[in-house]
């Protein structure tokens, strides 16, 4: 079992799991059945990559990991950002079972087919629609909802019993048919013999290929089913009890078909493969690769948000400079950023959002920004800000560059929620503040505002809420600062310590450096800030020391200060002297890291625990899920919850879950903001001891808010979230905000509850999006719950897929035009011509692109002249070279391929699943009807479709 996988499996702690089980042991699980196809399917796709880039593949040892394969997808780099994607692939697809365990169609119970295939196929478009957008969060998400359902389907219905040797692939298409579904009043089952489920279906529905699933209820003496069906079964179904008694699922050996146990998990592992292949197919192999975190340099984005009033045209051209560095020299190396976002904002406008994965549209971007207005000295900086949240990937950093206060002070608590949930780090470059303006001379005629202290308090208090920066310098002084932007491009930076004091005082801070940390560097904002370094041996430098001792590098530009000190293991110590607010922050570069979530225990029907989605519960005991990651060497020996601006500590018990994963359960949650710091034995260096901590600040809550709804919007349609909110505390009338990142759409949402202590209130946010929103457009909204007088605040942030209804199910379809083959002697001395004509049917929406999937010859693709449905494609290869095939996606992502073969004077064509003993036939069945085409040097070839 994978290290990723156990913690995993700490999520669903089930007595009485609905579908295949969630701990991994002689059967097979949700969690081990969707892994492992992923793994499989990024193998594969970082195979057939280097085979067309002509570079060498090595196989990852089985069995397979994130690490391992990232490794061999040579993207080292991307193996944290890959275990993210594939544990928030498997944390969706469990969740189902916490979230919908007595919705049928979720499982393909009580018969529910066309139910459980709508949720599939929707979800199916969803992905295919947010990828198309590069919205991959959304992508992922709804990835792991639709495997759950798609992998019960061989667990719950008889399939596998029909005999059945090959996954239903129609689960995915809504315009096919699933099979031929029982009758509501047809009976499939008989009695159990005792325990001996072994043949309970009825002959006649095995010998007419009926399609049937059991039934399932929970509730004694209410839970039934129509006469004669078979139930899931299992204690704790109660359905069981009825006769037919017993039951037809294979979700563990110990089921009551746990004897087909074996084939229905592989049927559902190569499904889960087949639905990966059609998202990859549609997507592309790049973009399919990014959506799970795989990128060729490092797994950062580069992340700007910028003010682009007339004041700001010096700043402005400080980050067209900075971009152009990062792009000439990381481009093509392993510290490329993934995905380039740009959010420009004045006032009252801001966006629109350019997100890309080209460095070159980025910069485009970034050289098209052009200054205007201004009106009043604020500007909508917390907005764009907001909408760059929602469009970073996990554990991203954004620079957000102004010279003006926010208008829009208001969204700060929604700007938390984000950063909380998202662990992005915010970093504010601020020009010209009150503080600045101090040290220069006024132009009057240039600069028309400064930010007052007051008004930088917001940018600093969210700095410190995501363990950014908010440094202050004047506009000649900007170039020299936007130097951490080029640090922060590393992939595997690490935090080994961050604190803030507002008051400043005098006090101590304590760090290690493990044997795996390389290039540690020291961040301090503030004024008139002096400190004292001691390394581990007990030597010191002095701030105003400025010989190269522990200190190799020193620069200070406006409030901010960074150090690079030696690369000596052990635990250093830096003592702060200062009256005044300021930050400090050590980072450096290391492979060994951590994840983590909040959980509680689930409140349905099955016990277990869930990720939050929200703040956690204050005051009460809490539970933590820590994975550690880069490293085998590191055993975790503490996890504390430490006061960011101050001392407190609230330790947890650590409890070992195998390989690098833990448990944790602290005591109480504290009340005050707080950081999460781990530490543990490193059997790797001299030390023997490494920390890590979050720059992410949390708090906890005594406010609950949950949330679900249907997650797939339709623009033009009513769409519905109901919420309800819950005190711990006090009681009295609640704020209520809810926000979204789409100005376009129109949300209707009450602005107060009134609220019993202990007592819960529900409400609903009611939506709607334009008719003209492209499907796949990145959706969150965040519900926020703030007590009387601001004293608590809680939120639950949702993200929804934008899915307009899709009406072309049909695949692309090839036909050739011609075919020139010049293959006679040598094969290296000649070559063969093909021409097809690519379309999309008279009704479909139109072929999007052409790509050649396999070959080694050269293609062209361009749209027909006056016909946007059908593309024109030309090909040339050596005749050394006899095989290709042709990858056709249309605009909503339907697939087709295209295999054409020519071989000597006997030239086929079939699809490219077919085995090589259909081929036999395939080829003589289509030259008995006539579809043999003869071609110039008497060479032919049947074209054929899949």
């Amino acid at each position: 079992m994978s290290s990723e996988l156990a913690v995993l499996c700490l999520l669903l702690l089930h007595t009485g799991a609905h579908g295949f089980a969630i701990l991994p042991g002689k059967s097979q699980s949700h969690l081990e059945i969707t892994e492992g196809a992923i793994l499989k399917v990024v193998v594969q796709v970082c195979r057939d990559l280097a085979q067309a880039e002509g570079t060498d593949f090595t196989f990852p040892s089985q069995p397979y990991t994130t690490e391992a394969v990232a490794v061999a997808c040579n993207a080292k780099k991307s193996s944290r950002s890959f275990l993210l994607a594939v544990t928030s692939v498997i944390l969706r697809n469990v969740r189902v079972d916490l979230r919908h365990a007595l919705n049928g169609s979720f499982h393909f119970d009580d018969e529910m087919f066309v139910q459980g295939r709508r949720i599939i196929a929707e979800g199916v478009q969803a992905v295919k629609a947010s990828n198309k957008q590069e919205n991959f969060e959304a992508a992922m998400e709804k990835l792991g909802e639709i495997l759950h359902p798609l992998q019960d389907f061989y667990s719950h219905s008889n399939w596998v019993e029909l005999g059945k040797k090959f996954p239903n692939s129609n689960l995915i298409r809504p315009d096919t048919s699933i099979g031929n579904l029982a009758d509501i009043s047809r009976a499939t089952c008989r009695n159990c013999d005792g325990d001996d489920c072994t043949n309970n279906i009825l002959e006649d529905v095995i010998a007419q290929g009926i399609l049937t699933s059991g039934y399932f209820g929970i509730v004694p003496r209410v839970s039934t089913k129509p006469d004669g069906k078979c139930s899931h079964g299992g204690g704790v179904d109660q359905t069981s009890t009825i006769e037919p008694k017993g039951g037809i699922n294979k979700d563990t050996f110990d089921s009551n078909h746990g004897h087909l146990h074996t084939a229905a998990a592989n049927m559902a592992v190569a499904a889960t493969g087949q639905l990966l292949d059609d998202v990859r197919a549609a997507a592309g192999d790049r973009a399919f690769l990014q959506m799970l975190g795989i990128s060729k340099g490092s797994s950062k984005a580069l992340c700007f948000v910028i003010d682009t009033t007339k004041s700001m045209s010096d700043d402005i051209e400080a980050v067209k400079k900075v971009t152009s560095s990062i792009i000439n020299s990381e481009v093509g190396t392993e510290n490329e950023p993934s995905t380039y976002i740009l959010v420009p904002f004045s006032d009252p406008e801001f966006g629109p959002l350019t997100k890309t994965t080209d460095p070159q549209v980025f910069k485009n971007a970034i050289n098209s920004l052009s200054v205007t207005g201004g009106g009043d000295d604020a500007e909508m900086s917390l907005s764009g800000l907001k909408l760059a949240l929602t469009a970073a990937p996990l554990n991203s950093e954004i620079f957000l560059f102004t010279d003006a206060p926010a208008k829009d002070k208001h969204l700060k608590s929604a700007v938390i929620a984000l950063i909380e949930r998202t662990q992005t780090v915010v970093n504010f470059m601020i020009t010209d503040s009150t503080v600045t303006n101090r040290r220069i001379l006024r132009d009057k005629t240039r600069r028309r505002r400064a930010i007052a202290s007051s008004d930088a308090q917001v940018y600093k208090d969210l700095a410190q809420a995501s363990g950014g920066l908010a440094i202050e310098v004047t506009k000649t002084e900007l170039p020299v600062a936007t130097s951490i932007i080029t640090e922060s491009t590393s992939s595997s930076l690490v935090t080994l310590l961050q604190a803030a004091r507002n008051p400043g005082k005098t006090d101590n801070f304590f760090f290690r450096v493990d044997g795996s940390v390389t290039n540690p560097r020291v961040y301090i904002t503030g004024r008139s800030v002096t400190f004292t370094l001691i390394s581990p041996e007990g030597k010191s430098q002095q701030s105003s020391d400025p010989t190269v001792s522990l200190i190799t590098s020193s620069q200070s530009v406006g409030n901010f200060r960074t150090l690079r000190i030696k690369t000596e293991v052990g635990k250093w110590e830096i003592r702060m002297v200062s009256t005044n607010p300021y930050t400090l922050k050590v980072i450096g570069q290391s492979s060994v890291d951590f994840l983590f979530d909040f959980v509680e225990a689930s409140q349905g029907p099955f016990t277990g625990y869930d990720t939050l989605d929200t703040r956690p519960r204050a005051g009460v005991n809490g539970t933590l899920l820590v994975t550690l990651t880069g490293t085998d060497s590191v055993k975790l020996t503490e996890v504390a919850l430490v006061e960011s601006s101050g001392s407190k500590e609230v330790k947890g018990v650590v409890e070992s879950q195998g390989s690098d994963n833990f448990l944790v359960r602290v005591d109480q949650m504290p009340s005050e903001e707080f950081v999460v710091r781990v530490r543990g034995q490193d059997g790797s260096s001299s030390s023997g001891i490494f920390q890590r901590q979050t720059p992410t600040n949390f708090r906890a809550s005594n406010v609950t808010i949950t949330a679900d709804s249907n997650p797939i919007l339709v623009p033009g349609t009513l769409f519905s979230v109901p919420f309800s909110v819950t005190s711990g505390g006090t009681g009295g009338n609640f704020t209520i905000r809810a926000t979204n990142n789409q100005q376009r759409f129109n949300s209707v949402s009450p602005t107060s509850l009134i609220l019993v202590s202990g007592n819960s209130t529900d409400s609903t946010v009611n939506i709607t999006a334009p008719l003209n929103t492209p499907s796949g457009t990145d959706f969150t909204m965040t519900i926020e719950a703030e007590a009387p007088g601001g004293a608590d605040t809680n939120y639950v942030m949702l993200r929804f897929s934008v899915l307009n209804t899709v009406t072309d199910f049909t695949k692309p379809v090839c036909q050739l035009l011609s075919l020139q083959s010049r293959c006679v002697g040598a094969c290296n001395s000649s070559t063969w011509d093909l021409s097809v004509q690519v379309t999309d049917g008279d009704d479909g929406v139109g072929v999007e692109r052409v790509t050649l999937k396999q070959g080694n010859g050269s293609m062209n693709a361009s749209l027909a002249a006056g016909n946007a449905n059908t593309m024109l494609v030309s090909y040339r290869a050596s005749c050394c070279s006899p095989d290709m095939e042709l990858l056709a996606v249309d605009r909503v992502g339907n697939v087709g391929l295209c295999f054409y073969s020519l071989t000597g004077n006997s030239p086929v064509a079939l699809s490219s699943s077919t085995k090589v003993t259909q081929s036999v036939f395939l080829f003589l069945s289509m030259v008995v009807l006539g579809l043999h085409v003869t071609t110039v040097g008497g060479n032919s070839l049947i074209p054929g479709n899949l």
